[in-house]
């Protein structure tokens, strides 16, 4: 948030030494796309929607051939294929549900939305061991679902399932959300306002989006399960609900709720999570493995009583700043976070420099940094455990939508080097930090100077002065350059001419 009109794209930022580099996949406006560290476009599956995009070993990438259409199913995909290097489909799932919209031929369709999970590939992305089932493996598949229940609601709901697919695409177990109601422990005011007007208006074709799953994994090998702890059975799933702010684990075996953070977090640590994204646990052989790692968007979100900031009562918490937590889920001690204060904003004046209200993820990578999509303003970058940031990307491509331009990026995830064979590894280049109080654009001046008024009496020393306010490690040559450009890994500069000195 708070960008400025013009800003540069691509890497603006790369640490060699610091960083953990790999291949970035994410999805841009014309399909599936791989990045290298300097933002060089190494690949692109064109026209393959990732909602996530993911990429698997052996240059395999999963995602969607397309949406429905419409402004009422802005979430229901197609289907989630796998297709190889060469954009042959190798597998596909999409017999959930046979929609009939009208204008559309009938056709059999996945409504797949926000995520899913590749059979034997806990948490979605990589970790030494990791070993993603390639040809004949199953998947768990968030999907959408229309149901009318009284007991939840008095409107008709768009509500989420978690479903598990064989190899040959048969669905061979449902979770529904709405089913365990009961069992999120929502207070009265919250089932009043769910009853009355989920997800704070209707929308989706009338339906209300009252839960909003968008993460969806399973543990996995962890050390709470390995210690006696049930809960945290490998094949159990956990998940992170936007519109409701909770996080929970779900048996596998039963579909029970065993382990739940939210909606309310009075007596938790690290206070009140709104909006969540992308919650999953840590994988084994990662730094803090065992622990919850969750976007915590902030934004709008959650059921209760009216408030200043809710006339009705959806949507009644709000904060205008996101953070990245990382958390033990037995005792909830914070063991790592990312704020606007880590980030090196004053806060509160500054705290909306780092914010997402929608979407984002972070993911734990083998060296201990993590890599953050902060997906509203169209970047990823990377930070150190203490918070330093070693590489950076702003996506160039921009959408529009009811007149309106954005460059969004809906959650990114890196791979090493050695899961895309067909590439060799490519050459790195060190991507210097610009200094910002130098950086200048073509015409514009080139830098401080001017007539100088002295006052009498007045202290000459400036009070605070910053040569650089993003405190980037910059070598300085003592030469202003007025016009530089980042993109794909190119830096362009054009030094001041005498003239302008």
């Amino acid at each position: 948030m708070g960008h400025p009109t013009i800003y540069p794209t691509g890497v603006t930022i790369y640490n060699r030494e610091a960083a953990y580099s790999g291949y970035t996949v994410y999805p841009a406006p014309q399909g599936t796309l791989l990045i290298d560290m300097n933002g060089r476009e190494v690949r692109l599956w064109k026209g393959l929607h990732g909602e996530p995009a993911r990429v698997l070993p052996g240059g395999f990438v999963m995602g969607s051939t397309g949406r429905r259409g419409g402004e009422a199913f802005p979430f229901d995909n197609y289907d989630l294929v796998q297709v190889d290097w060469d954009g042959n489909t190798r597998r596909s799932f999409e017999r959930n549900e046979y929609i009939a919209d009208g204008g559309e031929a009938p056709r059999w369709m996945a409504r797949q939305h926000h995520d899913y999970e590749a059979e034997g590939f806990s948490a979605g992305y990589y970790a030494p061991g990791a070993a993603p089932k390639l040809e004949g493996g199953g998947a768990l598949i968030l999907v959408n679902r229309d149901v009318y229940d009284p007991a939840v609601s008095g409107k008709v709901l768009l509500d989420n399932s978690i479903i598990e697919v064989d190899g040959d695409g048969r669905i061979i177990w449902r979770w529904n959300a709405a089913d365990h109601f009961e069992e999120f422990g929502f207070g009265e005011d919250a089932k009043n306002v769910i009853y009355r007007l989920p997800s704070g208006r209707l929308s989706h074709g009338g339906k209300g989006f009252w839960f909003a799953i968008n993460a969806i994994s399973t543990l996995g090998a962890n050390r709470r399960y390995d210690g006696g702890d049930g809960r945290f059975h490998p094949d159990n799933i956990i998940f992170s609900g936007r519109n409701v702010n909770i996080l929970a684990i779900i048996s596998k075996k039963t579909g029970e709720v065993v382990w739940r953070l939210g909606p309310d977090y009075n007596d938790v640590p690290f206070g009140q999570i709104i909006g969540p994204n992308h919650a999953h646990l840590i994988p084994a052989g990662l730094p803090g493995a065992g622990n919850v790692l969750v976007f915590d968007n902030g934004g709008w979100a959650g059921y209760g009583a009216p408030n200043g900031v809710s006339r009705y009562g959806a949507a009644n918490k709000r904060r205008d700043y996101s953070r990245v937590l990382e958390f033990d889920p037995l005792t909830l001690e914070l063991v790592w976070q990312y704020t606007p204060a880590e980030a090196g904003h004053v806060e509160p004046l500054d705290s909306y420099k780092f914010y997402s209200p929608f979407f984002s993820s972070a993911q734990r990578l083998a060296n201990g940094n993590t890599l953050v999509t902060e997906a509203c303003n169209g970047r990823l970058f990377e930070v150190t455990a203490e918070h330093k940031t070693v590489w950076e990307y702003i996506t160039p491509y921009t959408t529009t939508k009811n007149g309106l331009v954005r460059n969004s990026i809906y959650r990114a995830y890196r791979v090493p080097y050695d899961w895309i064979p067909q590439l060799p590894s490519p050459d790195e280049t060190e991507v210097e930090p610009l200094n910002v109080s130098r950086f200048r654009v073509p015409g514009a001046p080139a830098g401080p100077g001017g007539k100088v008024t002295v006052i009498a009496g007045i202290d000459p020393n400036p009070r605070g002065l910053v040569e650089d306010p993003f405190r980037a490690e910059i070598v300085s040559t003592g030469e202003l350059s007025n016009f530089c450009v980042i993109n794909s890994g190119e830096r362009k500069v054009r030094p001041a001419s005498k003239k302008e000195e």
